[in-house]
């Protein structure tokens, strides 16, 4: 049985998130205990909110310290909605019209900006489809038409990373869209994100938190 922790940070669906990863038979346990975090076969990080108070409240945790250790060591991370949001360098928060966006530094595991969604309406929530690349582990047996649930008025338009080895696989990234399209899930080695949730996603968000308890 796989051992997996739901990151306590202050942010974040942590009982939905601690029931739904119950589902698929791992032994999960939802704590802010940092030796629990880097000992558990895998580590769920979900956030809700804004980006800057989320990366406020993981790094008083510890949480940013934690996530770079756990990548270092091969050990899988999965980052859910703003958890997925502050993986990136940073987040471009709108202001009103006196004062400038506000920008905040994240964890800088991808590059690129987390940026107001510009769509018709905002926020985004609702049902929607995906589009993963071919071969996605986390995506494996779900189809075209399922849907998953999103509720965010920001996301990461345009991926910016770039390998520079053909001896590693890049990262495979699912799109979504809603205005235009959106990075809507990333599978890079051990560190893996939805900006959906699939703790609210009924059956076929169980299937992708299935899909990435296998791979523990």
């Amino acid at each position: 049985m796989s051992r997996v922790v739901v990151f306590d940070y202050g942010s974040g669906n942590l009982r939905s998130a601690q029931r739904a990863m119950e589902r698929t038979g791992a032994d999960v346990t939802v704590t802010s205990d940092p030796r629990a975090a880097l000992d558990a076969d895998g580590l769920v990080v979900p956030g809700v909110g804004a980006f800057s108070a989320c990366m406020a409240s993981l790094r008083a945790a510890g949480g940013d310290r934690i996530i770079g250790r756990r990548i270092a060591g091969g050990r899988p991370v999965l980052g859910i909605c703003v958890g997925m949001q502050v993986l990136f360098d940073h987040g471009v928060e709108q202001a009103d019209v006196r004062a400038e966006d506000r920008v905040t530094e994240g964890c800088g595991e991808w590059p690129g900006a987390v940026e107001h969604l510009r769509a018709p309406v905002v926020p985004h929530m609702g049902w929607n489809t995906v589009t993963p690349p071919e071969g996605s582990r986390l995506f494996e047996g779900i189809g075209p038409q399922d849907r998953f649930y999103f509720v965010h008025s920001y996301a990461v338009r345009r991926w910016e990373f770039v390998s520079h080895s053909d001896r590693v696989r890049p990262p495979q990234v699912t799109w979504a869209e809603h205005g235009e399209p959106f990075v809507a899930a990333v599978e890079n080695g051990p560190l893996s994100a939805t900006q959906f949730h699939p703790e609210k996603s009924g059956d076929t968000g169980a299937r992708v938190l299935a899909n990435w308890v296998d791979t523990l």
